[in-house]
Parts: structure tokens; sequence; C-alpha cells
């Protein structure tokens, strides 16, 4: 198999990407789940600082999930707590990201944090290939800080967001995209591709 012939084929998958929000049992085992965190270990990372952990979550783990997803709506808000107290059972599995920056002369945290998101987006893209449903979700409540207290995040760290994954229930229509030359441009020309 060429170079060319591999590029193909990922250009092919990622054009036909899509995040699918109706998901159910059953989630990834242990082989699918640990080949897809080596994907996310490939992500480019300078001066090799590792700055990423995940937490996976699934069971009755998913309701202490929506519990303290819940304890951060006001508390005159029913409607907003059952949400955010549902929003982890819509998927069997839910991944939480989690950027880990680490002090470096060379290196800066905003570096470290977009090293951390792009392994996340690696970790989707694996779990997608390797035949599940995902959605990447964040929120206000990524950025709350009792849940980054709640789920054992140390100072400095930030959650990238949340994956939620699982079997497809029922595909979403295609959501039209971009065409590049709308996004895309020459510099310092000034001119389209």
């Amino acid at each position: 198999m060429t170079s060319a012939t591999v590029a193909f084929s990922v250009t092919d998958f990622l054009l036909s990407r899509a995040s699918e929000p109706r998901l159910t049992e059953p989630a990834p085992g242990p082989a699918i789940l640990a080949r897809a965190f080596a994907c996310a270990a490939r992500t480019p990372d300078h001066a090799l600082l590792r700055p990423w952990r995940y937490l996976v979550v699934e069971g009755d783990g998913r309701d202490r999930l929506g519990e303290l997803l819940a304890s951060t709506a006001p508390a005159d808000d029913e409607a907003k707590q059952a949400k955010l107290r549902k929003a982890p059972l819509r998927a069997p599995m839910v991944i939480v990201g989690i950027a880990s920056p680490t002090p470096h002369p060379k290196v800066p945290e905003v570096e470290q944090v977009m090293s951390a998101a792009v392994g996340m987006g690696f970790l989707e893209l694996a779990l997608a290939d390797a035949g599940f449903g995902v959605m990447w979700r964040s929120g206000d409540v990524a950025h709350h800080p009792d849940v980054r207290k709640g789920l054992g995040l140390a100072e400095g760290e930030t959650i990238t967001g949340f994956l939620y994954v699982g079997t497809v229930l029922e595909a979403k229509p295609p959501v039209p995209r971009p065409e590049p030359e709308r996004f895309v441009r020459r510099w310092p020309e000034d001119g389209p591709l």
C-alpha cells in the first residue's frame, strides 16, 4: 500500500465524519479503547510533555456525573438541573478529556492545551473508525470550578470536552459544510486557493 493510498483513505474517512447525538449500547470494549487512546497519544506534543489525561465514565458513574453537572445549575432552576442530570445518560460511555499542562520554558501552556484538544480529536476519530458513534460536547459545565473539582482535576488543569460514545441508534442527516474558498486565503497575495 502506498502512502498516497493511505492518505486517500484517511481523507475519505474525514470527509464522511459526523457527530452522532443518538447513541446506545454497546460502548467500545477494552481492546478498542486501548487502541483509541494509543491514537490519542499520537497528537503533536512539543517536548514530549504528555499534557493530557482522560477519565472514562460508564454505568453508575454516568449517574454520578449527572449529579455533579446538575449541581452547577441554580437551585431554583429545576428544569436545567434535570437536563444536566440526564446529559451523561445520552450515551453508554462518556470520556472526559483533560488538558494537564506542565510549566516549560519553551512550550507555552496554550500549546499544551491545543495538544490535548488535538488528542481528543484523534480519540474521536479512532472510535468512529472502529464503528462507534461519537459526539464531542463542552458547554459551561466544562469550565465550572465545581465540575473540575468533582472530577479531581488539579490546579491548572482544564476540561477539553466530554466525548459521548456508543453505537449509533439513528444517524442524523448530513450537515452542510462550507467550501474551502470561503475560509482559506493565500497570504500575502490575498488570493483564493
